[in-house]
């Protein structure tokens, strides 16, 4: 029996040594960072009410949680045993916008090793308020026009989008850091003439949202007739050395989605052409051998054979390339869904897919490649992939 009390004594003692020793040679020679976790907040976000956190540490010691330099929380001792320490961040007492939250921990060890972690948010206890900018407007708009919306919002929001005719459009901002949003809801030809709802979407940051909702009426546009000849020559040599006009519908179609969710243009758009003439209005009925009745959803206007042809907007060369029913054909992406089309190009400028374009820059001359009867140029203009009058586009009240 002495002998097995002996026996524990000795293993006791040794362990007791070992334990000491580990803790003596932490304690002198430990050089490693403290490691520090924070739940309940993230970097750049916005918050609203009070904030719930909690800090982790790989080690004990001493933290310091400041709010904007000036202590929330000084001297606190992490124990051994618990590595952890709640705290609330009291949103509703300190003013709305920009913050920061600096968390320091200073280590038990004879280094006294240091960590730091900062994170800066925002505060949003602000009640999200929205209007139209014209709140007794009438919305009225023909059939292959655009419907233009407006509404100005109290403080930055994280989304809004325009529930009009089955479909969901994004909203963006009219101009950076402006109060007012805009969204444009393209009318198809083909939309039937009558009144329809639409309703505006508006969520902020800290998970507010308000709903604007509003009518407009779609107004039967006389889109005129016409009867167009190309020469089965014409047809056959566009077949050959072209790609055929369902690749460009396709490419047409990807753009649309892909399109940057941003304005990259400022105010009205302007003519691609010094126009002398529109020989084909938006929206006339065609009859032709090769594609039989269809509406052309663009204008065809005329100048001077291979006179320049010019960017209607700013934006991004998206499309440039030859195709047997447009030709010589440049497409520029100016975000929110918005592409202007030019086609039967006699050649291009001096321009690549990808480059940012200026608007009145050139993109080519004048010419009837393609399914074209004469020297003319098909402009068209497509958001979300439908095909609107380009001249409303150029209109300053627009």
């Amino acid at each position: 029996m002495a002998f097995k009390v002996k026996y524990i004594i000795i293993v006791a003692g040794i362990f007791i040594v070992g334990w000491l020793s580990r803790s003596t040679y932490t304690y002198l020679f430990d050089r490693s960072t403290p490691m520090i976790t924070v739940q309940g907040i993230d970097e750049g976000r916005f918050y609203g009410g009070d904030l719930a956190c909690q800090i982790t540490s790989s080690k004990s010691g001493e933290l310091s949680v400041k709010l904007d330099g000036q202590p929330l929380s000084s001297n606190y001792r992490l124990s051994s045993k618990q590595h952890t320490y709640p705290f609330t961040i009291p949103t509703k007492t300190i003013a709305n916008g920009a913050h920061s939250l600096t968390i320091e921990l200073t280590d038990s060890t004879f280094h006294k090793n240091k960590a730091e972690i900062k994170y800066n948010f925002i505060v949003d206890n602000m009640p999200l308020q929205a209007s139209f900018v014209r709140s007794d407007a009438d919305y009225k708009v023909f059939q292959g026009r655009t419907l233009h919306v407006q509404f100005q919002v109290n403080k930055p929001i994280k989304s809004a989008k325009v529930h009009a005719l089955a479909t969901t459009y994004n909203c963006v901002m009219e101009s950076q850091k402006s109060p007012i949003y805009e969204c444009f809801v393209p009318i198809p030809c083909e939309e039937a003439p009558n009144e329809y709802l639409f309703s505006v979407e508006i969520a902020d940051h800290v998970g507010n949202d308000v709903t604007l909702d509003n009518k407009f009426q779609i107004i039967a546009y006389p889109f005129k007739k016409q009867n167009l000849q190309v020469s089965s020559e014409t047809v056959e040599r566009e077949k050959k050395i072209d790609l055929a006009m369902a690749d460009l519908e396709n490419q047409l179609q990807k753009l649309a989605m892909e399109s940057p969710q941003e304005k990259l243009w400022r105010g009205a758009f302007c003519t691609p052409i010094d126009i002398s003439k529109v020989t084909c209005d938006f929206g006339t009925v065609r009859t032709t051998q090769e594609r039989g009745r269809y509406m052309h959803k663009a204008l065809d206007v005329i100048n001077m054979p291979k006179s320049v042809v010019w960017a209607t907007q700013d934006g991004i060369v998206a499309i440039k390339e030859r195709y047997a029913f447009s030709g010589n054909t440049v497409v520029i992406d100016h975000g929110c869904g918005v592409l202007s089309l030019f086609f039967h190009l006699e050649d291009f400028a001096n321009i690549s897919v990808g480059q940012r374009i200026k608007k009145g820059n050139p993109l080519g001359t004048l010419g009837k490649s393609g399914y074209a009867t004469g020297y003319h140029l098909h402009w068209e203009l497509r958001v979300n992939n439908v095909a609107v009058d380009p001249m409303q586009w150029t209109k300053n009240t627009f």
